[in-house]
């Protein structure tokens, strides 16, 4: 029998996770701590839910096929925002919709590759990212992170062959939460420019950068459209995660192939989560500035607390957005450790061998924490059951 293209790769890491907790009983005195998936567990505010509901009960039109590309006032309004936050120019036409950012990346990597191309991925990967990729018949070439979790420049110019054809970074990082310095992310993009590759950039939690301002200058190069592939998401910043809404920035000529993947896979994004996504550019500013200050506070507990854990043998690798990324002491591989966490802590987090090649030895002992959802109380209590494993 011949291999398919989902036998190509692995099973979904989070769904593989919560079968961990299949049939487990958490005492009362401890709950069950989920900080496995970086998505909000709230709905969005309900000021946006009243316009959701608006345009499901007065708009006919939100409930028919909409545009391939999307609503065209939404990719005006993200343009415009892109432009002014990035200090670059950015048109309407280089700007399309997505079902998702998940669904942005596999489009990207439709129009780019062919079998057998390759793209390099930084280690610790994303997964889905990994995924697509083997599904896609696209070689995922890894170029393991060094210190502080930063890919390097150098290094990935050794990895590129006659058949690559991407560089694709997440900023701030899934899975380490580091955010990468805008001279490195420079030097990946002439990296790119002068190998005539393109450079996919997931900034999917840039609502959540701990610096003030852009976090690059990649848009204010008059030719970024001929390198930069950028994606985006609706769903961290306004809690849109069940209405897939994402986003790519690119040349008009790429999303021209863009378009024959997203008419092909959901013909148009969801229009009611587009409006909703409008909406939120026009109206949400201050509200998403509170959500960044609670984040940036809830990492800043992260790192108070550490500590604790340090002084058993932990070590905090990388920390931002939605993600703090541990080397653990034990033996064990995180593979096991993190299934025993559930057991015996109730805490459910993902290992580190779900963002690594099945052959690298650096997964074994780093766990991911998608800390977004815990408030400070929630942490501490996270760090004290982290402090009462025992090897």
């Amino acid at each position: 029998m011949s291999l398919t293209r989902t036998s190509a790769t692995f099973a979904p890491p989070v769904m593989e996770a919560r079968r961990w907790i299949a049939g487990v009983a958490f005492p009362a005195e401890r709950p069950l701590i989920n900080v496995s998936q970086a998505a909000p567990v709230d709905p969005p505010p309900e000021a946006l839910r009243q316009v959701m509901a608006e345009v499901a009960l007065s708009r006919d039109d939100a409930h028919l096929y909409g545009p391939v590309l999307g609503l065209p006032e939404l990719r005006a309004e993200l343009a415009g925002r892109t432009a002014a936050h990035y200090g670059g120019a950015v048109a309407p036409e280089q700007v399309a919709i997505t079902s998702g950012c998940n669904q942005a990346f596999a489009a990207a990597i439709a129009a780019l590759c062919g079998e057998g191309d390759e793209v390099i991925l930084p280690t610790p990967w994303y997964f889905n990212h990994k995924m697509w990729l083997d599904m896609s018949g696209v070689r995922a070439v890894p170029l393991p992170c060094g210190d502080g979790l930063l890919p390097d420049p150098q290094r990935a110019a050794t990895l590129i062959t006659e058949r690559t054809r991407a560089i694709a970074l997440v900023s701030p990082n899934n899975p380490g939460g580091v955010e990468y310095p805008a001279d490195l992310l420079r030097a990946m993009f002439e990296l790119a420019r002068d190998r005539g590759l393109a450079l996919i950039l997931d900034e999917t939690y840039r609502d959540f950068h701990s610096a003030p301002g852009a976090p690059h200058d990649l848009f204010a190069d008059p030719d970024w459209a001929d390198v930069l592939i950028h994606l985006y998401s609706f769903s961290k910043s306004f809690r849109l995660t069940g209405h897939r809404v994402g986003a790519i920035v690119a040349a008009q000529a790429f999303l021209a192939e863009v378009e024959k993947f997203l008419d092909t896979v959901a013909i148009c994004p969801s229009q009611i989560g587009q409006h909703a996504a409008l909406w939120g550019l026009r109206n949400l500013t201050q509200w998403l500035a509170g959500e960044r200050d609670e984040i940036l506070a809830r990492r800043a507990a992260i790192e108070r607390g550490l500590p604790m854990l340090g002084d058993r043998g932990w070590e905090l690798l990388g920390v931002g957005a939605y993600f703090a990324y541990f080397a653990h002491p034990f033996a064990e591989s995180s593979a096991e450790l993190a299934p025993r966490l559930v057991r015996e802590q109730s805490v459910l987090c993902l290992p580190g061998t779900m963002f690594q090649p099945a052959d690298a030895q650096a997964g074994a002992r780093q766990l991911r924490i998608a800390f977004a959802n815990l408030d400070a109380a929630g942490i501490a209590t996270l760090y004290d059951r982290l402090a009462a494993v025992e090897g």
